[in-house]
């Protein structure tokens, strides 16, 4: 009977056209999309899907399905007691359907997939590729987000027209270098296991085996060595305050197991450098001033990494459904969460909400630093800017949510502009 039923399925996904959809206890729920397969499943790989079914144990999910443009359109194909297991990465296994968009992997290497080339494989020594991938030096745009709400606290708190301190800047922007390196390499430690389990991630140096845990536990020493050499060179209050950082830095790569929120813990973490930056020219802090700072690039970081994190889910898992013959409670109930799981379809409506609350906490810290007129402008452009990539971001495109998020480098950098020139002018 079980292989009556499995053969019945296996002929229905054989159809060209098939939709899944995720059921109501599913992690998917929020995401309330069908999901279509640009050609027809081949026999290879619905038995490659099936295979592939008990290699990925952990990211199992109820899910219904149902076949396009037929009469059943809302009906099990299964009977009660039946689930479906989705697959993550199985877009690499559509015969003939390479991801053609995704600059970071290709067919072929291990797993099927084969990272492709960047200045880090062309010029850097074998020996010390794995540590600059670990530390994401070929990924520049995590460390520019780190950098900018430095920047931006640094710029604030310089004299009335007077340039901002570049030492300062020098010193935050290594900082920021180092402890986004730091970040990378505990998240990578920490996620090992389940690295290996998405095509996303298994090339990553620690999950593909190219570095042992041990020598990544080395290079994070390394690079917390390296920060606290530039903390000391930092006041008292600042080296407090900075030391405070590193319970939300070894923290955060945990959160994503534990609630739809970590992209809130990942703001509180990566904009941490807005306080920091205005107690190293200060030597304290000004609360009407910096706590405004800081929590408009806690509402900026839910924007940005909301869009991240759909261009993962879209392209890395809501891809393929393959039949799983156990019961519901026998179910897998583990997997990574996000708000762009929580948010679903109401998305950017989420986002339109978060970005409108980051430039009025923008506004408010410039009215409490006394700022000039070319600041105002400059969250005019900024407003823009971010309206600009909530309004079309193509959710469902993990080219263009990539290229959206990539786009807050330069948002950071008109904040910063005219911080810069608002204070200049002053």
């Amino acid at each position: 009977m079980s292989f009556f039923r499995l053969s019945r399925v296996s002929r229905r996904l054989l159809k060209p056209s098939v939709s899944a959809t995720p059921s109501s206890s599913s992690v998917f729920h929020s995401q309330q999309q069908n999901i279509y397969l640009s050609q027809p499943i081949t026999t290879t790989t619905t038995r490659h899907c099936i295979n592939t079914l008990f290699k990925y144990p952990l990211w199992s999910r109820d899910h219904e399905v149902w076949s396009k443009g037929t009469d059943f359109h809302h009906e099990k194909l299964l009977g009660v007691g039946w689930n479906y297991r989705l697959v993550a990465g199985m877009s690499s296994v559509v015969e003939g359907n390479p991801k053609k968009d995704d600059k970071e992997e290709k067919s072929g290497g291990v797993g099927g997939v084969k990272e492709a080339s960047n200045w880090v494989d062309l010029y850097l020594p074998e020996g010390a590729r794995g540590y600059a991938k670990l530390a994401r030096l070929d990924k520049p745009i995590g460390t520019w987000l780190l950098a900018w709400p430095c920047m931006w606290s640094i710029a604030l708190a310089a004299d009335p027209g007077s340039l901002p301190s570049f030492k300062m800047m020098g010193l935050f922007g290594c900082g920021a270098l180092l402890l986004r390196g730091a970040g990378c390499t505990i998240n990578d430690l920490l996620d090992r296991d389940i690295d290996t389990k998405v095509d996303r991630t298994r090339l990553r140096p620690i999950a593909s085996g190219l570095l042992t845990p041990f020598q990544g536990l080395q290079f994070l020493g390394l690079q917390l060595l390296l920060g606290l050499g530039i903390l000391l060179q930092l006041n008292n209050y600042s080296r407090v305050l900075g030391a405070s950082s590193l319970l939300l830095v070894f923290s955060y790569p945990l959160m994503k197991r534990f609630t739809f929120w970590p992209q809130a813990f990942l703001g509180l973490t990566i904009n941490w450098g807005a306080l920091l930056g205005w107690a190293a020219v200060k030597g304290s802090l000004e609360p009407a001033v910096v706590l405004p700072l800081y929590l408009s690039g806690v509402c900026w970081t839910l924007v940005y990494d909301t869009i991240y994190a759909h261009q993962v889910y879209v392209k890395e898992w809501v891809i393929i459904v393959c039949v799983c013959l156990q019961d519901k409670e026998d179910d897998v109930k583990v997997g990574v969460k996000s708000t762009a799981l929580r948010f679903g379809d109401n998305t950017k409506l989420w986002l339109t909400g978060f970005g409108t609350a980051s430039m009025g906490l923008l506004t408010l810290s410039g009215l409490s630093a006394d700022l000039g007129w070319q600041y105002y402008a400059s969250l005019v452009a900024a407003s823009g800017h971010l309206g600009w990539q909530i309004g079309t971001a193509d959710l469902s495109s993990r080219t263009d949510c990539s290229r959206k998020f990539v786009s807050n480098k330069w948002f950071g950098a008109i904040i910063f502009s005219g911080v810069v020139l608002g204070r200049t002018f002053q």
